[in-house]
């Protein structure tokens, strides 16, 4: 070692932490050799904590304020190295500092669709997104746990981790809530309530303290979707009072006239046919009141008009029998005889 060096190493009285960068969680003071002076002043800031480290074990753990390193501030160290308290030189540990303030605003979601049990759809698959923020708990879990003797450690790393937690714990609540689909979408805070009792023990065990989290949205694959929105508009076209197969089979009519459209020869065929004096529209409406109506029954044909020869035979008859006069006859049979020459 250099004269130069070695002086320089024992100016290092002054120990802290500035927090330069955005989103360090946990910082590693430079230090020459890893010597620390008996005497140095290891400053700790609001929202920081200290772990004082000595050959890979935690010796203690300072909170905010201003510290004095000797053998009667670190008296776990002094136990086990069983240091006289005169002693001098310089300790070989290390510092490491972590930011404990709260990291708002951290988005999740679920990547992939989890699939549950619902009472009203069967089996269904559901995403959810949201927020949550979080701190650093347990700085001695922290270090043990995750960061461990790295220079940095970085936001951005730890919620990699925190992500795949996450996900599990929500997997493990959604499916064992038994709460319909819709009553979770309606009622997103109390999912969320339910979600973040289970994910605040799993953050526990590496010291990270769940501060908030909440649930933004909870939504079904597109496909789930589009059929839920299917049934929904079924039972609004339905009416009220109405049979609920009646309404879905106006429903049914009424897409399917639009899809008709599509088609050549559709609307303009239905038209046609018709009629110039009946409109579209009530093509529609008839289609929607009518779709569950049994046919009407056909009306019986008309009987063959009887030929004037036989209703003559028939007249002459009723002459003879005395039932008409002979002005009667003579009347009728007049106007038989014209319809025949006419």
């Amino acid at each position: 070692m250099s004269l130069g060096s070695f002086i320089k190493k024992q100016f290092i009285d002054v120990l802290q932490w500035n927090e330069e960068k955005e989103g360090v969680l946990a910082w590693r003071f430079p230090m020459q050799d890893f010597e620390i002076q008996n005497g140095a002043i290891l400053n700790v800031r609001e929202s920081q904590v200290a772990v004082f480290v000595n050959e890979g074990k935690i010796a203690d753990v300072f909170g905010p304020g201003t510290h004095k390193l000797t053998t009667q501030t670190l008296p776990l160290l002094t136990n086990l190295k069983n240091w006289d308290k005169l002693f001098d030189s310089p300790f070989k540990s290390d510092v490491y500092y972590f930011s404990t303030r709260v990291q708002t605003g951290r988005k999740w979601g679920t990547p992939q669709p989890i699939t549950i049990r619902d009472k009203d759809f069967d089996m269904i698959r559901v995403r959810a997104f949201g927020m949550y923020s979080y701190r650093i708990a347990d700085a001695r879990t922290f270090f043990t746990e995750i960061s461990g003797t790295r220079e940095v450690y970085t936001r951005d790393e730890v919620e990699d981790q925190l992500r795949g937690i996450l996900m599990s714990s929500m997997a493990s609540s959604l499916g064992g809530a038994n709460v319909p689909f819709l009553d979770m979408a309606a009622n997103q805070a109390l999912m969320a309530q339910q979600v973040k009792d289970g994910l605040a023990q799993a953050f526990a065990r590496y010291g990270v303290g769940l501060d908030e989290f909440n649930v933004a949205s909870i939504s079904l694959p597109e496909e789930l979707q589009a059929a839920l929105d299917e049934r929904i508009s079924a039972g609004m076209k339905g009416g009220l009072g109405a049979d609920k197969m009646s309404g879905f089979t106006k429903f049914q009519v009424a897409n399917a006239i639009p899809l008709a459209a599509q088609n050549e020869g559709g609307m303009a065929g239905i038209g046609a046919g018709l009629g110039a004096g009946l409109s579209i529209g009530q093509v529609m409406a008839q289609g929607m009141g009518n779709a569950l109506q049994p046919p009407a029954p056909a009306a019986p044909p008309a009987p063959a008009e009887e030929p004037v020869e036989a209703r003559l035979e028939k007249l002459k008859g009723l002459l003879d029998k005395g039932l008409i006069s002979p002005a009667d006859y003579d009347g009728a049979k007049a106007e038989l005889l014209k319809k025949l020459i006419g």
